[in-house]
């Protein structure tokens, strides 16, 4: 249960410098009903570097379409994380259930439900009939299992950005890794990163035919070797000491446009291939004319999903496809566990919009640290 707001509110960020932020009030907070309609009270969410990335590709992934703000300046980014139906007027949608899904950083949002099932439903809302479908679901948490906060948060935290890895690693599988030998990472301490690296080390069908290589700041290489899940990592710096003439594959997940060159021209020659997913370094984005060996290619996950959750022979089916999924999840919940959270992930609790901004602010400029999970409310705190 949480303490009410004074003024329920969101954060809002400046489209073209994600650094500027403003509170705004929440206008899902006390609008009235139509009719079908439910309003959600956000409990709590996870924010990570993803969430830049997010902001990052707003534009040309639509990120920004979710939650409109009326605004042409102005973006209100997307979280996962768990909300209380505490308003009704849709059937099957009954005030006191609790969800799990995509939501504002806010304190409220306002959705129309469709096809309702005990499962959950869709947010049926006109203005995300366009957008990525998966993004659209919100999943019922199931009223009779208790979920202590260290599940609930590796969920929002983690199976997101797992599943996002999980599709990576049978995307490269899926096309033979291009021929590669290794499959190298950038932003490697981050949550996607060693997911994605955890997927290519431990295939269900035997060993990965692939080395699986990490590049990571230098502040960070402790913490990423730690992980055990790669193969060998490496500061930036460093690219230098990897041999050029094996044939790679680049996962890059940071965004920079100077560190892909780096790549590039390493590998000029043996770069089977090169993938686009993260923008965790949002503000070094640019250009990709002139690099030497393939043209980087943005990786879209929802697209890969709809392959395989459909019928064979591409796809698995719905249940084929979350049976893979869950498997993988096992193993990264029986790493974890077996080093008692630790030094996977350690997760932090933060209440109220001025500890919201401050943590998003940390992972805008890179200050974040890598072993930390923020799970945040708007709401002031939870007792």
């Amino acid at each position: 249960m949480t303490t009410t707001l004074d003024e329920p509110v969101r954060l809002l960020v400046h489209r073209h410098n994600l650094r500027n932020t403003c509170i705004a009030a929440d206008p899902d907070a006390q609008r009235a009903l139509a009719a079908g309609q439910a309003r959600l009270r956000i409990d709590s969410f996870a924010l990570t570097a993803n969430n830049v990335t997010y902001a990052a590709f707003g534009e040309a992934m639509k990120y920004w379409s979710f939650f409109p703000t009326g605004s042409e300046s102005l973006g209100c980014i997307p979280v996962w994380g768990f909300a209380t139906v505490v308003e009704s007027a849709s059937l099957g949608v009954a005030p006191g259930q609790r969800c799990f899904g995509f939501w504002p950083m806010g304190s409220h949002l306002v959705v129309q439900p469709q096809a309702v099932d005990t499962r959950g439903f869709i947010d049926g809302s006109a203005h995300r009939a366009s957008l990525p479908a998966p993004y659209n679901r919100v999943q019922f948490c199931a009223a009779d299992t208790p979920r202590p906060d260290q599940h609930e948060a590796r969920q929002a935290l983690l199976r997101p950005l797992f599943t996002t890895a999980f599709l990576i690693d049978d995307f490269l599988a899926e096309h033979d890794f291009f021929g590669a030998q290794q499959v190298l990472l950038s932003s490697a301490s981050s949550k996607t990163a060693y997911g994605t690296a955890l997927c290519l080390a431990g295939r269900q069908d035997g060993p990965s035919p692939v080395s699986v290589v990490g590049l990571t700041a230098g502040m960070n290489l402790a913490f990423t070797r730690s992980l055990g899940c790669y193969d060998h990592v490496l500061a930036y710096d460093d690219l230098h000491a990897l041999d050029p003439r094996v044939p790679t594959v680049y996962i890059d997940l940071s965004g920079s446009a100077a560190q892909r060159r780096s790549v590039h021209e390493h590998f000029a020659g043996t770069l089977s291939y090169s993938c686009t997913v993260g923008g965790t370094h949002w503000d070094a984005l640019d250009s990709d004319l002139g690099l030497p060996g393939p043209r980087p290619t943005a990786f879209f996950a929802p697209g890969q999903l709809r392959k395989r959750t459909g019928p064979p022979p591409q796809g698995w089916g719905p249940e084929g496809f979350q049976q893979r999924v869950q498997a993988a999840w096992a193993r990264l919940m029986r790493a974890m566990d077996a080093c008692g959270g630790s030094p996977w992930l350690e997760v932090r609790q933060g209440h109220g919009a001025a500890a919201v901004r401050q943590v998003y602010l940390s992972l805008v400029e890179g200050r974040a640290d890598p072993r930390a999970g923020h799970m945040l409310s708007m709401w002031d705190q939870r007792v």
